[in-house]
């Protein structure tokens, strides 16, 4: 399907604040970019690199006054999210080095507190894919899913006495459990066509049978319509925008997805 998605974010700015935005989809193996608009109100100097995950990153010094950046892309991506029942387990000595960081405790995945919670989760299943799938489940029936209800990240462990979170929450505990059992996961936040309500979402991925598959506890069904724009190892790594020096928040902040039809 073919995707049409922007973001819209407004400040006011009180002194010079550099930004560094991560706000540019790329292209890869589940979504190809086939058209992409950016515009900074006003204009400012901007110098874009790729960081340690990949992602596509923008560097700028915002000047007093009112400040907005406007993206839009077009975006084509799967009908369908791949899913592989079965897909066997890689044992860690088999894994990719650039995989590897993603079995480490981090920040918000304080993987290492969840052994025996995720081996009773996942009891009874294949080694790999099934085990990913009996979290994502475990997830979606026993985490409550409030979207809106919290700004701030908060960890697995306080995610898993919650028992409630935002999407980003469900991820950090669903990337912890995966990790403590040695199946590399790592966030992803983006766009999800036909979330309700409308707002950049966060899900997870795991590395089983060598690649990365999809999962999403917020949905009661995994469909297709995501567009990744930043991976990391939790939150920390995949803020649409990190700011520094007096705190600064958007006025306003709009997201839409919206379905192109194409041409037959």
């Amino acid at each position: 399907m073919l995707l049409f998605t922007s973001c819209d974010l407004t400040f006011e700015i009180a002194v010079p604040t550099p930004f560094v935005l991560m706000l540019r989809p790329r292209s890869g193996s589940q979504q190809w970019i086939t058209r992409e608009e950016y515009n900074l109100t006003p204009s400012v100097p901007v110098v874009e690199f790729t960081d340690s995950y990949g992602n596509l990153c923008q560097r700028l010094i915002a000047q007093p006054g009112p400040f907005s950046v406007h993206t839009a892309a077009e975006v084509m991506v799967t009908e369908l999210v791949d899913q592989s029942p079965g897909a066997p387990f890689v044992e860690v000595q088999n894994l990719p080095d650039n995989v590897l960081n993603y079995l480490l405790p981090s920040r918000f995945c304080e993987s290492d507190r969840f052994g025996k919670m995720a081996t009773e989760i996942t009891a009874g299943q294949l080694l790999g894919y099934d085990q990913v799938a009996a979290i994502e489940d475990w997830l979606r029936k026993t985490v409550r899913y409030e979207p809106g209800s919290s700004n701030i990240p908060i960890s697995a462990v306080e995610v898993n006495l919650k028992q409630a979170g935002v999407c980003r929450d469900l991820s950090h505990l669903g990337i912890a459990l995966c990790r403590s059992l040695a199946i590399p996961a790592r966030m992803v936040v983006g766009y999800r066509y036909g979330l309700v309500p409308m707002d950049m979402h966060a899900w997870f991925e795991a590395f089983v049978d060598g690649r990365w598959y999809t999962f999403d506890a917020t949905p009661t069904k995994l469909r297709g319509g995501y567009v990744a724009i930043g991976i990391g190892r939790d939150a920390a790594d995949v803020a649409v925008y990190n700011q520094f020096g007096p705190a600064v928040y958007p006025l306003e902040q709009r997201v839409s997805v919206e379905r192109i039809e194409e041409d037959t």
